[in-house]
């Protein structure tokens, strides 16, 4: 890693936590530090499964217990276990927490604005500029990619988000049992592998590799979520598995796919593969493509 890269990533981090007031126990001049405001907002008008607000916010077990029992003690929120399962809890706002939350919302928004005021017009847009980018970077970072059983309950959801997406956008709509899809022993090791990318404990995209042996390296079923595109996954996903098909000795990858995915088609290019003629049936594909790689083929092996 870049030694100044990481000095400046640093310098961004001090400046950022001194400047939000992130070092004070008193936030935003309230009675409690960051981490219980933090939980309090994002906690919501709705409430949220406690399970999934620690997915949401990266954090263990035991300090989300002590900042909710912090935040039942000064009678803001109210926590309780789901009746079909004991084991679920839900935390909600009381009266007192929606007020107090209003309150934070409030002063954000001052802090936001003492962050700006002091700027031109132009130095404020290039600030929420620069924001939105750090921030698109920051969300990217922190997907995760994991090897999982094509049964897995998340590689389900999300094969099932994707063939409702294909009937959607090819003319012909999309018909799983007329595709080449691949058997979930194809995508089990020794045979294959799937991915799933994670945000925040949510799954957002999918991949699958076949290495069948003594062949070609197969790309199948790869798909990201609408709402995590621009993130670079894709991208992520190619490189991902490029460098596990080099690592089990394949010399070429291929894909397939149709042409209404022309994205998709012109991500296949910009990462080096070149169209070729049909190698397989699949009735919804238009386009097969191909790449050369070596065991020193760039990417990062993950999970």
């Amino acid at each position: 890693m870049d030694r100044v890269h990481i000095d400046q990533v640093r310098r961004f981090n001090r400046t950022v936590t001194e400047r939000v007031g992130v070092l004070y126990d008193r936030y935003m001049g309230r009675d409690r530090p960051i981490g219980a405001a933090r939980l309090l907002w994002e906690i919501g008008g709705e409430g949220q499964d406690v399970r999934r607000l620690r997915e949401r916010l990266g954090l263990d077990s035991g300090y989300v217990s002590r900042l909710l029992r912090s935040l039942e003690t000064d009678g803001l929120v109210t926590v309780e276990p789901q009746p079909q399962d004991r084991r679920v809890r839900t935390v909600r706002l009381t009266e007192a927490g929606r007020a107090e939350r209003a309150i934070l919302d409030d002063r954000s928004d001052e802090l936001a604005g003492s962050l700006l005021e002091p700027l031109n017009t132009a130095q404020r847009a290039r600030l929420v500029a620069a924001m939105a980018d750090v921030e698109r970077l920051l969300t990217a970072a922190t997907v995760t990619l994991d090897v999982v059983d094509p049964e897995h309950p998340d590689a389900q959801r999300c094969l099932r988000a994707y063939f409702s997406e294909l009937q959607e956008r090819f003319e012909t709509g999309f018909d799983p049992a007329r595709s080449l899809l691949p058997d979930a022993g194809e995508l089990r090791p020794p045979h294959g592998l799937f991915l799933i990318a994670r945000l925040h404990g949510e799954p957002v995209g999918c991949a699958g590799l076949k290495l069948p042996p003594g062949a070609a390296a197969e790309i199948k079923r790869m798909w990201v979520a609408p709402h995590a595109r621009g993130l670079g996954l894709g991208r992520r996903f190619l490189a991902e598995l490029e460098a596990r098909a080099a690592q089990h000795g394949c010399a070429v990858l291929r894909l397939d796919t149709n042409k209404a995915l022309s994205a998709a088609i012109s991500l296949y290019r910009s990462c080096g593969f070149q169209e070729v003629p049909a190698f397989n049936d699949e009735p919804y594909a238009h386009h097969w493509f191909e790449k050369r790689i070596t065991t020193s083929s760039p990417g990062r092996v993950s999970g």
